[in-house]
């Protein structure tokens, strides 16, 4: 039997982030890397994405950027391409890149503002997913790992942001595209299933960027059981277990880091 360091070893394996170049991306491609897997990070920034790769191989690890779109689906095919030409073979990807667009609410919303929104998450992960699944198949292995979040399963509580006028909230149209999200990732799971391939959504809390608006940190934070927001290595675990061979019998489920947020 495997002990569990070979379970989460990832030695020649290969590994897609998008999204990779800043804050979780960065962080899970930084562990997926750790694990022994060559990984390529990816987003619409190539020279945001090649200076977190310096960084990361400056520390060892086997890092490379590339440019793409994760909406246009001949780039998110290109990207697949490198790496099976670099690699001869995809085991992992993670489809992280997406973004939230809301500068107005109900009842005076841009529908522009939604379909940008759910293009970016919810499309985006949807054709990176497609994608990996074309080389995935006839291997029959591989994992991929969708980024959802606690508005996917909840809505933002306005009065978090009453008093704070310089930071908005996410709004219905991030909350329904990532919803959307999590259960997509039961679709692929159910879909992907017989071929070895698992699908495994990851759904974080607060993890607040340098530049979140302190006022709305301490509130999450005091909201928040553990008593403090999280940080982009929270989701270290998370990602070393569902994108490695310790996960190989998870499939369809949505994993919440919220350092217990969501609890009531």
């Amino acid at each position: 039997m495997p002990t569990v360091s070979e379970m989460l070893d990832m030695t020649g394996r290969s590994a897609i982030v998008t999204g990779g170049g800043t804050h979780l991306g960065r962080a899970m491609a930084s562990t997926l890397g750790e694990l022994g897997a060559a990984v390529y990070i990816a987003s619409r920034r190539a020279d945001l994405c090649e200076q977190t790769a310096a960084e990361l191989r400056a520390d060892g690890l086997d890092v490379t950027a590339l440019g793409c779109d994760v909406t246009d689906e001949s780039q998110v095919d290109d990207l697949v391409g490198r790496v099976i030409k670099d690699r001869g073979r995809l085991d992992v990807m993670v489809a992280n890149a997406g973004a939230a667009f809301t500068t107005s609410y109900i009842p005076d919303a841009s529908i522009d503002e939604f379909r940008k929104t759910v293009e970016v998450n919810l499309t985006g992960t949807y054709i990176c997913a497609q994608s990996a699944a074309r080389v995935m198949i006839p291997r029959r292995s591989g994992s991929i790992v969708t980024l959802g979040s606690i508005h996917g399963f909840l809505t933002s509580d306005k009065r978090m942001y009453d008093g704070l006028p310089t930071f908005r909230r996410s709004g219905p149209p991030y909350q329904a595209a990532k919803g959307g999200i999590i259960n997509l990732t039961r679709g692929l799971a159910a879909e992907l299933g017989e071929y070895g391939i698992t699908a495994n959504c990851i759904s974080p809390g607060q993890i607040p960027r340098t530049s979140t608006d302190e006022g709305h940190v301490e509130r999450s934070r005091l909201a928040i059981p553990l008593q403090r927001t999280g940080v982009p290595d929270d989701l270290k675990g998370a990602i070393a277990l569902l994108a490695s061979p310790a996960g190989a019998w998870i499939t369809g489920h949505n994993l919440i880091v919220d350092g217990g947020w969501s609890i009531w």
